[in-house]
């Protein structure tokens, strides 16, 4: 099969004798672990790298605590040795390219030839699905392709003019083909990222990304395994997953596949948007980022993980409430006036009470003004230097001041980093006054942007426009599962529109909103966390399964599976009762 759309050699690795595709032979105790060690910081090699970022996408996804059941209840990290196969892929007027990766197990199954593709969740880079599509497809025999769909953490520093080759290490300009390396730029601008200056509003391709790694991964096939080739949408089976950003590719895929390359989807809170029904990402991020601080200072919300710390509401979430107060933008005298004042205002547009308890962890962490800043450079296609509102990157010493980051920090970004700061000794500035409530300003900038009706505000709705996703098909298998108290991609904006949708349009999705699950199954190790939420993980391999006996041995998909009565843990360690998995 000729790839008109990879860029450059295609790199091929051999994985076996203690390093592996799964867990690069970390294992689950090493996955577990502190992070994987380099010999030498200043040069780590690309094994060691590719160790490291395999790690670090698995706890960035699952959750390896103690308590949470991974390897007992549900899930396994058995070792799977076999090739690796990446390059570069461009899509058509693309300025950057994507990277594309297949796994090839030396167990692949030649009589279920299958294949699994998955795009990173969030922004992470070309290992960020592991811990979904490798953990399931691997063990059983597939062959897993993935995508960083145009993301990924190939940061590159204006100061030195060093950015990410293919094998994850860092090079100067000219030196190696690179990540992401900008024709143009200061040498002052900081540190710029392939999500948010590349100028390609990424997300409108993402579906497109998907769709090239099952065509390398079916090419990549013919390469592995030359005595079953060749290798084609007709004689192997696809199955197409992810995990929030990851799940909205999945889903943008699925419309566009007008070929039938596609055979079933598995989409797991996914980031998806149907222009009429829900609500747009950077609608309810920048809404959130204003008001959510406020709402959630609501004694509605004290017990909520991370709403409180040690008991007392943090300052920052009085401040904003009495900013906005002040600004006229919220009623009330006393504190917990404006908070209901908040509250009232989310629920009017669509926010629950339990997507807005869970959302104390987004909000703690300060990532909506991450997100938001993120994705108007990327929606508005900015480059070096440009971003809106004032935002930068910029890196600082290991102390948090502006400053250089170490050696041994940046050589890790690619491993490290999840592709949208802040994090690594790369700080997001700008967007902040003097007051005493200093992000609001750049906040305020960030929602106009989509309030608004200036030619920036115009803009950004037309790249919006471009992320809705297409009606796939009829008859293809399509499992949507997601958290019913997500509250970083809410159902009542993503998941639930988008499955009405489908069926009001003939199609028949099968929807699981699993009780108790959030967005972020690493967060179930914090404390409090685990507590009340169940895993999503396990309930997207159980709809992988069920998938899996549908394509190979034919059984029916059932009409209306019932959602899993889930149950949250408490204080004691997850059991499978708790997870009430079908059989």
């Amino acid at each position: 099969m000729t790839l008109s759309f990879v860029a450059g050699p295609v790199q091929v690795t051999e994985h076996r004798h203690g390093d592996d595709l799964l867990s690069a032979g970390l294992g689950l105790t090493g996955l577990r672990g502190l992070p994987s060690a380099y010999a030498d910081a200043a040069h780590p090699t690309p094994a060691e790298l590719r160790r490291r970022a395999i790690q670090s996408s698995w706890k960035g996804i699952a959750d390896l605590g103690p308590l949470g059941g991974y390897g007992t209840v549900y899930g396994a990290v058995p070792e799977v040795p076999g090739r690796e196969y990446t390059a570069f892929a461009r899509i058509p007027d693309a300025h950057y390219p994507h990277r594309v990766l297949l796994q090839a197990p030396d167990h692949f199954d030649r009589k279920a030839r299958c294949l699994v593709v998955a795009a990173s969740s969030g922004s992470r880079g070309v290992y960020g699905a592991i811990a979904l599509a490798g953990a399931w497809g691997l063990p059983k025999g597939c062959a897993v392709a993935y995508t960083d769909k145009g993301t990924g953490a190939g940061y590159f520093d204006t100061a030195d003019g060093t950015g990410v080759a293919l094998d994850g290490t860092r090079h100067a300009v000219g030196a190696e083909p690179l990540e992401f390396a900008p024709e143009h730029y200061a040498a002052d601008a900081g540190i710029v990222v392939k999500h948010a200056h590349s100028g390609d509003n990424p997300e409108a391709d993402w579906g497109r990304d998907v769709l090239q790694a099952v065509q390398f991964g079916l090419a990549m096939l013919d390469r592995a395994y030359p005595d079953a080739a060749p290798f084609t949408a007709r004689n192997t089976r696809v199955i197409v997953t992810g995990l929030s950003n990851g799940g909205g590719a999945a889903l943008q895929a699925a419309g566009l596949d007008e070929t039938g390359l596609i055979d079933a989807v598995v989409a797991l809170e996914p980031n998806v948007y149907v222009p009429g029904h829900g609500r747009a990402l950077f609608d309810y991020v920048t809404e959130a980022a204003l008001l959510m601080p406020c709402a959630l200072a609501d004694a509605q919300y004290a017990g909520a993980p991370l709403a409180r710390v040690a008991g007392v509401l943090p300052p920052a979430f009085a401040a904003r409430c009495a900013a906005l107060h002040a600004d006229g933008e919220l009623s009330g005298t006393t504190l917990a006036e404006q908070a209901a004042a908040a509250r009232a205002r989310l629920h009017a547009n669509g926010w629950r009470d339990e997507a807005i308890a869970t959302a104390a962890s987004t909000t703690a962490f300060d990532a909506w003004r991450a997100v938001a800043a993120a994705y108007a450079s990327a929606y508005l296609r900015r480059g070096v230097g440009a971003m809106p509102c004032g935002y930068a990157y910029r890196t600082t010493d290991a102390a948090g001041k502006p400053g250089l980051a170490s050696e041994a920090v940046r050589n890790s970004w690619w491993a490290d980093a999840s592709g949208i700061p802040p994090g690594n000794q790369v700080a997001l500035t700008g967007g902040t006054d003097a007051s005493g409530a200093p992000t609001l300003t750049g906040l305020r900038c960030l929602r106009a942007l989509w309030a608004g009706n200036d030619a920036n505000a115009r803009a950004l709705h037309a790249a919006v426009a471009a992320l809705a996703v297409h009606l796939p098909r009829a008859g293809l298998p399509i499992w949507v599962v997601h958290g019913a108290t997500d509250g970083l991609l809410p159902v009542s904006f993503t998941s639930e529109p988008y499955v009405a949708w489908l069926r009001a349009q003939g199609r028949q999705p099968l929807y699981w909103a699993i009780p108790g699950a959030q967005h972020f199954d690493a967060f179930l190790a914090l404390p409090g966390f685990g507590d009340r939420h169940v895993p999503l993980l396990p309930y997207g391999y159980a709809a992988l399964d069920r998938m899996w006996d549908h394509l190979v041995d034919d059984k029916s998909l059932p009409v209306n599976p019932p959602t899993p009565a889930a149950r949250p843990r408490g204080a004691g360690a997850l059991d499978a009762g708790m997870l009430d998995l079908p059989h």
